[in-house]
């Protein structure tokens, strides 16, 4: 596959210092212009602010890239014709020479490739709702089951169907961690209200953790770290599901099917917020940056921290023994009892 890894990036992983991956959709496709630019060069430095490398990730004539300098960061702000490319667009795009902004699955694919481990987002793709009928479910959870890269997210689109997006990533074998929170996030909303089976607390938990799946082996998955937006700068919750309301209705009177309903039911948030949603978002991405920056931070520096404590929201089991283990040690070997009794599979929704 002809990727480019720019040579900040390959130096930082080379010395083993922290590097965070930076989708470029929201650049893209997810702002208007001139602000796009001037959010993506925002993200940038509050990951070297947090003392790490950022990776923004993005197709240029037909060469995937891996760390974006000033002029192709301005290319995916300001071309109108640059394309959203998922995982599965990537070998077209690549052969047709075409130049696309990568969503989470194709920024996760090409983060993963690269060695980047530790990927920062605003809200992922998942389940739509009425499901039953239209089998409309994102790449981004099949993906996600494939790659080794810890996720930093402020859980899935509100849009979604957040409990079987959830029963879809525990089928998957995907890891999800509430950060602080011992509820899944609701992207523009601190809490979707759907209980999250282990809360972590800090960056070193968050890297002990992907030092403990680097030492159980086994099939690759990503880790979903579930950071919420501060309630000071969530969406109005009951202005949130009113204007849904209406989005879904009006989805449905125009017969507004498939790939068509994200980009729809986004805009009409915007819209009839009057922008509110769009700063909720931006909040929740600046807070997922900043967060993955630190737990970079912590991976690549070795530090131990305590290890995951079970959330107790699915009942029994979830504070198994040993489920305030001692964490990573150097070596990422993680002492007996560590995953408590009754974790795996213990969120049935």
């Amino acid at each position: 596959m002809s990727t480019q890894v720019s040579e900040e990036v390959r130096e930082a992983l080379h010395e083993g210092r922290p590097v965070v991956a930076l989708e470029s959709t929201i650049i893209a496709h997810g702002l208007p212009r001139p602000r796009n630019l001037a959010v993506a060069l925002e993200l940038e430095q509050l990951v070297r602010a947090g003392g790490a490398v950022p990776a923004t990730v993005a197709v240029i004539d037909g060469t995937a890239r891996v760390g974006l300098d000033r002029t192709a960061l301005t290319r995916i702000a300001e071309d109108p014709t640059v394309r959203k490319l998922g995982h599965r667009d990537l070998a077209p795009a690549l052969a047709t020479g075409a130049t696309g902004a990568t969503t989470v699955s194709a920024t996760a694919w090409l983060a993963d490739s690269a060695g980047v481990r530790v990927f920062a987002t605003g809200g992922l793709g998942g389940v739509h709702r009425e499901w039953s009928e239209t089998q409309d479910e994102s790449a981004d959870l099949r993906l996600l089951a494939r790659v080794g890269v810890t996720v930093v997210c402020a859980g899935v689109k509100s849009i979604l169907d957040v409990p079987a997006t959830l029963q879809r990533l525990e089928t998957l074998g995907v890891t999800v961690v509430g950060y602080g929170t011992e509820h899944f996030p609701g992207f523009y909303l601190s809490s979707s209200g759907e209980p999250v089976d282990w809360t972590l607390r800090s960056p070193e938990e968050v890297a002990g953790v992907i030092r403990a799946q680097d030492a159980l082996g086994g099939p690759r998955t990503a880790l979903v770290v579930a950071n919420p937006v501060p309630e000071a700068e969530q969406l109005d919750p009951a202005l949130h599901d009113r204007v849904l309301a209406r989005g879904l209705a009006a989805a449905r009177e125009k017969a507004i099917t498939g790939q068509a309903v994200t980009p729809f039911l986004l805009e009409y948030l915007t819209v009839h917020t009057d922008g509110a949603s769009l700063e909720a978002n931006l909040a929740a991405v600046r807070g997922n940056v900043r967060l993955a920056a630190r737990i970079a931070g912590a991976y690549s520096s070795g530090a131990s921290g305590s290890g995951a404590s079970g959330s107790g929201a699915h009942g029994p089991g979830a504070h198994g023994p040993g489920a305030h283990g001692s964490g990573a040690s150097g070596l990422g070997t993680y002492g007996p009892g560590t995953y408590g009794a009754g974790a795996p599979g213990a969120g049935g929704r």
